[in-house]
């Protein structure tokens, strides 16, 4: 039987809840895209870290955190699929439709992973960005360091209290994410989370603007573009992620239908994020302190070098290289690729 013309065959729902279904099917997509991109990049980063697992127990330690990352991910994705499954099939003809019957069942256990999973994939990912922060700024010195993620560390803490409040609030019975309680604990909970990642962007990026500013015109061009390129300063302070994060904590504070869609794009972001970041540490291409250092003594020597041109009283040895490994032996950089001004 064809449909009948001007006959409603949609659901007995208010416009909001519907369209609070078609985003949370729209987030479980984006959810779904993301993971898969995550997936590659997983995979990519364990590869070239597993190359050289004898070398540091460091490299065991990354390989062990994005497996987690993975497993934590893997689980969310399964999750959200199979809430997706219960609440569009299994439950469609639930009083109030199947918002409602997701709504009025929060306190079951695979909707007590789902929030778990989002708050342990997202704490993983801050803590990531932290370390990253220290790793920037301890070139500064260690004192330096700390004092600069001392913030940083007391709103981790702070972001860690209320997730976990807002997981519990959530999945009680009667409550869910979008009750008052519970909205409350998790806007408390994400505007920390932004907040610790604005923090965190602002303080890597403005180290690296620094590093930037003081040695883009002393650096060779592929020097410069590896470690001053824009793309590195969006990477390594994972920028990516606050932006989708900002339009999420807009739209759920405002209770609108369309945080679900961000919340899938800040989820993923933040995942693929992280495995950017590692990515650069895996191949070498990452700022860490021996860099930073490397990098001021390199584009002093050139400076000192141009100078010399002019004034043969300030040549510098000939045994001044140029490096990707950023170790110093005997007052020369020894490099794999034997770069050579």
């Amino acid at each position: 039987m064809a449909p009948q013309p001007g006959v409603y065959y949609g659901p007995d729902e208010d416009e909001t809840t519907k369209d609070l279904e078609r985003f949370f099917i729209a987030g479980d997509f984006v959810t779904g895209t993301g993971f898969g991109i995550q997936i590659v990049l997983w995979w990519t980063c364990v590869s070239y870290l597993w190359k050289e697992r004898r070398r540091s127990w460091k490299t065991i330690l990354l390989v062990a955190y994005l497996s987690l990352l993975l497993a934590v991910e893997f689980i969310f994705c399964i999750v959200q699929a199979r809430t997706v499954q219960v609440i569009y099939v299994e439950n469609r003809n639930y009083p109030g439709g199947p918002w409602q019957y997701f709504l009025d069942t929060q306190y079951l256990a695979i909707n007590v992973i789902f929030y778990a999973t989002l708050f342990v994939g997202t704490f993983l990912c801050d803590l990531l960005v932290l370390w990253r922060c220290y790793i920037i700024w301890r070139a500064s010195g260690r004192g330096m360091a700390y004092a600069v993620v001392a913030l940083p560390i007391v709103m981790l803490v702070a972001s860690f209290v209320m997730g976990t409040l807002w997981t519990l609030q959530s999945s009680f019975p009667g409550l869910s994410l979008y009750s008052k309680e519970p909205l409350a604990f998790g806007t408390s909970y994400y505007a920390i989370s932004l907040g610790l990642n604005i923090v965190l962007t602002v303080l890597i990026l403005a180290r690296l603007l620094m590093y930037r500013r003081t040695h883009l015109a002393h650096l060779p061009p592929e020097h410069a573009k590896q470690y001053l390129s824009l793309a590195t300063l969006i990477i390594e302070s994972a920028a990516l992620y606050s932006i989708f994060a900002i339009m999420f904590l807009v739209s759920y504070a405002m209770n609108k239908p369309i945080n679900q869609v961000w919340l899938g794009f800040a989820q993923a972001a933040q995942q693929i994020a992280t495995y950017l970041i590692i990515y650069r540490v895996a191949n070498g291409t990452a700022w860490s302190r021996e860099a930073i250092e490397s990098r001021t003594f390199t584009s002093n020597t050139l400076s000192l070098r141009r100078a010399g041109a002019s004034d043969p009283r300030k040549r510098l040895s000939p045994d001044v290289q140029f490096t990707t490994e950023f170790s110093v032996t005997q007052g020369a950089y020894e490099s794999k690729n034997g770069l050579q001004e």
